[in-house]
């Protein structure tokens, strides 16, 4: 099994309204994301995914989050966009990309609010 795993930031600021604390005010962070993709087989270049790939394909999925108020979003009008929320938005955005098939999938997405703060997620198989 190899494992692959990219980094990449993105600032964006959010509330949290039912959270009994000062988050349920408007607040920014510089949000670092982690994606972990895994899989059996590495291609004829030795590679199991390009990581050019892995990270524009990272890069489209941030973009529709970057400088954005999270709250207003679609994506986060039912549920608040916590970081728990947002690792697993990033995971299904990363999942359907075309580049994952049965070769590579996308195993984890880790979103860090702060340098000491993050959430993973990790679907059960």
């Amino acid at each position: 099994m190899y494992e692959l795993t990219i980094i990449e930031e993105f600032e964006a600021a959010h509330r949290l309204p039912e959270y009994d604390g000062k988050c349920c005010r408007l607040h920014g962070h510089n949000w670092r994301v982690e994606v972990a993709v895994r899989g059996n087989e590495i291609d004829a270049s030795g590679m199991l995914i390009d990581f050019k790939h892995l990270k524009s394909h990272l890069a489209e999925v941030l973009a529709s989050l970057d400088h954005f108020y999270l709250n207003e979003l679609d994506s986060f009008a039912e549920i608040p966009p916590t970081a728990e929320h947002i690792s697993r938005y990033i995971y299904e955005m990363m999942a359907v990309k075309p580049a994952f098939s049965e070769r590579v999938k996308v195993y984890c997405v880790k979103v860090w609010e702060s340098p000491r703060s993050c959430a993973t997620y990790l679907p059960e198989d």
